[in-house]
């Protein structure tokens, strides 16, 4: 029986120690990641070490990676990355492909775009950003680069009946909605007609501070 071939995509720490592990363990381990040093110093742990972009999706594909059995993208902070990454191994053919999240939003995107398991390693980070950096409306906050972030938010009680559309939440607030949570099931790319309710939980990427902006 063969043995199964594993793809690390980013080794930061936990990445190192999860290709480490396996190679120990006898498998296949190819590890990918655009630092230079950082392939250097793992290229005599695992059995191939390549610096390359990981979402550039013609560098992958030159990696002949559909031949591998599970991909691992280990890239949590960087969450553009972390999902591209994701989308990619899951389009050039990888049987199961396993993610890590650093919240429950960045947890939710990574499943509704195919990966078979989402894991969070720094399962406190969601309770330390809840503490220290939320207040308000904010439910939930990724920063994704020094200018935009996703955010969970509640819906305000002045748009409670009206449609996205009526509401004019990109030209008035400067956000755009990704998703809206409703009992527990999430709408992906609502309907300009949505009409909001009161206990809806929308998933936002904008600009800092118009997010900011929403609960002040």
């Amino acid at each position: 029986m063969k043995s199964k071939q594993f793809i690390v995509c980013g080794i930061g720490k936990f990445g190192t120690s999860l290709a480490t592990e396996l190679a120990k363990g006898g498998y296949e381990v190819l590890v990918v990641d655009g630092n230079e040093d950082r392939i250097q110093e793992i290229s005599s742990v695992v059995t191939h070490a390549v610096q390359a972009n990981t979402t550039d999706v013609d560098a992958m594909r030159a990696l002949g990676i559909r031949n591998f059995d599970v991909g691992i993208v280990a890239i949590g902070n960087d969450i553009q990355s972390s999902i591209m990454t994701t989308l990619i191994l899951k389009e050039l053919g990888i049987p199961y492909v396993v993610a890590k999240a650093t919240s429950t939003i960045h947890e939710r995107v990574l499943r509704k775009i195919g990966a078979d398991r989402v894991i969070q390693p720094e399962l406190d980070m969601g309770k330390r950003i809840a503490t220290n950096l939320i207040s308000g409306n904010i439910v939930e906050h990724i920063q994704l680069s020094a200018d935009y972030s996703i955010a969970e938010i509640q819906a305000l009680k002045e748009w409670i009946g009206k449609s996205i559309v009526d509401v004019n939440l990109r030209s008035r607030y400067g956000i755009n909605v990704i998703a809206i949570q409703r009992k527990g099931k999430l709408d992906i790319s609502p309907r300009p007609d949505y009409v909001f309710l009161e206990d809806d939980v929308l998933v936002v990427v904008g600009q800092n501070e118009r997010i900011k902006a929403l609960h002040k």
